[in-house]
């Protein structure tokens, strides 16, 4: 809305982002994205009828009611002890400031090891819902889920993190407590609707705000010294429909990457400093070219998948990027019929990720969800199986004894 109230004021209409009106772009934009959802519309449908559900045995917890939740519980601890000083300057950084840590380093910390008490909640909740406890294994998982909430509150927060990072986990937290609120896709539709429309833009008071923590204790008006709430609904944040026609412009006079671009996500665990031609972010890229061009003042910009395969091998890579979307979805499908709770978490995680990814840029979307695979779901899962192991072990030499 503020885009087009824009463009109407001006007698050369131009996007939010400086980007001028062009007809041709216009029409070119959408018949890419109504390709897009053409060809992933077709091939999620084909896709989805050859999804086998096959049904394992329980789960054995014999043993691992308490071992587990306890040892997810202590490595919390010792993440929040090892990050202490981090989460500090988190926490009193003001939002326009540029962390000191880089950015591999920020990626692990943040998207790996801070989501380990989500983790903690997943396991717990399964063992709630799956099995027949006693009172103390009862009362034993309810504080232990109370502590994991506490832990993840100190770890994700607006105040520490961005809110495309914020939404996936207290979905999934929705899921897990009261999946009754998320079991149609009516009521999932209406929740992101509300979140996208009311609590995205209204976060920005916090994950935007331009000071510290200690200041805003002693004046929380400055809470509202930039109108955040405002600039919200009213910013940049929508963008992703205007920068496919930038792409789209930015192709013409420069060609097609034919998948040099996507370099920068496939491998975002190489650094920089030892791969100096390593290509930037599509979004980064986006905003260089607006800067260059019409005197734009910001650089890393959203780049929405259609223009991303586009970006990369042109009309083909828009068709490409709808179909590996669609059978990566219909295989997560799998994983959230399934009976394993992290599969289940990982599958919903991604589901409302795919909010964030959608929009793109590409690599930030693909290294994020890497990070979160990581710390929710490869992590833990070999914790368990180490422990399994351990277990089994004793078992099988108190049984030879």
């Amino acid at each position: 809305m503020s885009q087009a109230s824009t463009m109407t004021a001006m007698e050369f209409p131009v996007y939010g982002n400086q980007f001028p009106f062009d007809e041709w772009v216009f029409i070119k934009t959408n018949f890419l994205i109504s390709g897009f959802h053409i060809v992933f519309f077709l091939t999620y449908i084909g896709t989805k009828t050859l999804i086998k559900t096959t049904k394992k045995p329980p789960v054995n917890l014999k043993g691992k009611t308490y071992i587990i939740p306890f040892i997810f519980l202590i490595l919390s601890a010792l993440i929040i002890i090892t990050n202490f000083g981090f989460l500090v300057d988190e926490f009193t950084r003001p939002s326009w400031k540029v962390s000191d840590y880089n950015i591999s380093d920020l990626l692990i910390r943040t998207k790996v090891l801070f989501i380990i008490p989500l983790a903690g909640i997943v396991i717990s909740t399964s063992y709630l819902i799956k099995s027949k406890l006693t009172a103390s294994k009862w009362l034993f998982l309810i504080i232990s889920i109370a502590v994991f909430l506490i832990f993840l509150l100190v770890l994700k927060n607006p105040l520490t993190e961005k809110r495309n990072a914020l939404g996936p986990i207290y979905l999934l937290l929705i899921f897990l407590f009261y999946p009754k609120l998320m079991n149609s896709n009516v009521k999932t539709t209406f929740l992101l609707f509300f979140s996208m429309i009311v609590a995205f833009p209204a976060l920005q008071f916090l994950t935007h705000v331009d000071y510290g923590i200690a200041d805003l204790i002693s004046n929380p008006s400055l809470f509202l010294r930039k109108n955040d709430l405002n600039l919200g609904y009213m910013s940049l944040n929508y963008d992703a429909f205007i920068n496919i026609g930038v792409v789209i412009e930015i192709v013409e006079e420069n060609g097609l990457s034919y998948g040099f671009q996507s370099l920068s996500a496939f491998l975002f665990f190489v650094p920089r400093s030892l791969w100096l031609s390593k290509p930037d972010s599509s979004g980064l890229v986006v905003g260089d070219h607006l800067i260059e061009r019409y005197d734009f003042w910001f650089a890393n910009l959203s780049n929405p998948l259609v223009s991303e395969g586009y970006m990369n091998f042109g009309y083909f890579g828009v068709f490409l990027m709808a179909f590996l979307l669609a059978i990566t979805i219909v295989y997560f499908l799998t994983w959230l019929n399934s009976k394993d709770y992290l599969k289940k978490a990982i599958a919903f995680y991604f589901a409302m990720h795919l909010i964030f990814l959608l929009r793109g840029d590409f690599t930030n979307g693909f290294s994020y969800f890497i990070g979160t695979l990581i710390g929710l779901y490869i992590v833990p899962k070999s914790i368990i199986y180490l422990i399994g192991i351990v277990l089994d072990q004793k078992i099988w030499v108190s049984k030879k004894n």
